[in-house]
């Protein structure tokens, strides 16, 4: 029950029609060619030796050989680790060590210690590879997301998984093959599942490198596209200036990742009352929508005035439980951690048995987040139980960006937390004790990251401070910095 087997089908069905657009050049691949080309690359992948299971790393950015290379290594049973090309040494070296690849495939000159392939320029072979007979729960993908430890967890995603998360966004987006999907969302991460469901369904995925608002505003209009991806900043772009004459094509936006605050939505909603706002809640260990809640395309009273994240999808569950007793459930308007069961749950944490078993409870993802169902058994989120900072849907783990800061010799104790941000949601902030007779600024601080975590993990803003708060003279509480300057809407 090969993920893959859909691509035959749809080299037959929609055989000449638009698979994928790069709209940088204007290059295209139909159906019938992304076929050959998944072919050809799962063919070159089998001839140097990797086989069903083996692991590879996939460090080649937003671009079409990236979903190529997904499709190649599934459809040949081996199991694909999407990586960030602007991971540093010790971030890639870290899921080295946990994963053990054999492999890496490449797009650019990226100096990786791994025998590697690249396939910036994919040879056509007249080959044809039947897909790999796997069952259901074989894993095809292992996702990082970097534990609150800072160490990156491996989240187990399965064949399955991805049938049940297709088929859920198709049914919260309203899709047909006469659709066109814009998709800025990075394809090292979970949010490229909503690509993959415009192609599991014959509609053509517009691949942006990244997002810019200019030419996301150019290809919507060339393009004519009728579903966009979306994040609070882009709402907040949208809203300061008049891009009516852009979006005649487009009946609906997503938006997850990041909470969309009540006062954007109902703004971006009056502004452009033909464009229904998809809201979705999903996890990497939901492969998104595969187990998560919408407000669906079709339903979008839902909403509830502009405030939930909407219905549990197919075969999923929601129940909100006592955040230190997961085994009592508690009732409708009492909030609590959100539980979720269904389809689209990860397998657990590869190698990490211990996170396993905090994580995934007896057929039940505990989440983290805080939340409530009403009556009507509509989700609402209303926090985080975790630490974790989510700036324009990218999460940052505080002790992660602690530890490296910990190694500049001036500070003596960090605490990084989220200040609210009206454009990207939240940004990461660095709270500082520095060492005694030192002196220091927020420039030097910020610049002694630069070349030891990804951009966007880098505090935007710096506070220097006597002493932290503590609970009982030990631990850290982020919560009171959060409150003190976060700067939150009440």
């Amino acid at each position: 029950m090969n993920f893959t087997s859909f691509l035959d089908n749809n080299s037959i069905l929609f055989s000449n029609k638009k698979a994928i657009i790069d709209p940088k050049t204007g290059d295209f691949i139909t159906y019938s060619l992304l076929l050959k080309k998944v072919n050809s690359l799962a063919y070159e992948l089998k001839k140097i030796g990797i086989e069903k299971g083996d692991r590879i790393l996939v460090i080649t950015g937003n671009r079409p050989e990236t979903i190529i290379s997904y499709f190649a290594i599934w459809r040949i049973g081996a199991i694909c680790i999407p990586v960030n090309p602007n991971y540093k040494k010790e971030e890639l070296s870290k899921i080295i060590e946990n994963s053990e690849p054999k492999l890496a495939i490449t797009y650019d000159d990226f100096n990786i210690s791994l025998k590697s392939i690249s396939v910036k320029n994919i040879s056509i072979n007249d080959v044809y590879i039947p897909p790999e007979d796997v069952l259901i729960d074989d894993i095809c993908q292992i996702q990082y997301t970097s534990g609150t430890t800072g160490k990156p967890k491996g989240v187990m995603i399965s064949h399955g998984n991805w049938m049940a998360s297709v088929e859920a966004e198709r049914w919260a987006l309203d899709l047909n093959e006469n659709d066109i999907y814009l998709g800025f969302y990075p394809h090292f991460h979970s949010g490229v599942t909503w690509g993959i469901t415009s192609l599991r369904y014959g509609a053509t995925f517009i691949v942006m490198e990244r997002y810019n608002l200019m030419d996301y505003l150019k290809y919507t209009k060339d393009y004519k596209a009728t579903i966009l991806s979306g994040m609070p900043p882009v709402f907040y772009d949208l809203l300061n200036i008049n891009a009516e004459d852009y979006f005649d094509s487009v009946r609906c936006i997503i938006t997850g990742g990041a909470p969309l605050s009540e006062e954007i939505w109902r703004k971006f909603s009056e502004k452009y009352p033909k464009i229904r706002v998809v809201n979705a809640y999903g996890l990497t260990e939901t492969l998104v929508l595969g187990s998560g809640t919408v407000v669906p395309y079709n339903y979008q009273y839902l909403s509830k005035g502009y405030k939930s994240v909407g219905i549990p999808v197919a075969y999923t569950r929601i129940k909100i439980v006592d955040p230190e007793n997961s085994d009592k459930e508690l009732s409708k308007g009492e909030i609590g951690e959100i539980a979720i069961s269904g389809p689209g749950i990860a397998k657990g944490y590869w190698k990490n048995k211990e996170e396993t078993e905090k994580t995934f409870r007896n057929g039940w993802l505990l989440t983290g987040d805080l939340g409530y169902l009403d009556e009507d058994g509509v989700l609402y989120i209303t926090s985080r139980k975790k630490d974790v900072i989510i700036m324009s849907g990218w999460k940052i783990y505080p002790s992660e960006v602690e530890e490296v800061l910990m190694k500049h010799p001036k500070i003596a104790e960090v605490a990084v937390f989220a200040m609210y941000d009206e454009k990207r949601g939240e940004i990461p902030v660095a709270a500082i004790v520095l060492k005694p007779n030192t002196n220091a600024n927020s420039e030097e601080i910020i610049e002694f990251c630069k070349d030891k975590i990804a951009s966007y993990k880098i505090p935007k803003n710096v506070i220097f401070l006597e002493e932290l708060p503590k609970m009982n003279n030990w631990k850290i509480l982020r919560r009171v910095l959060r409150e003190k300057y976060g700067g939150f809407p009440s």
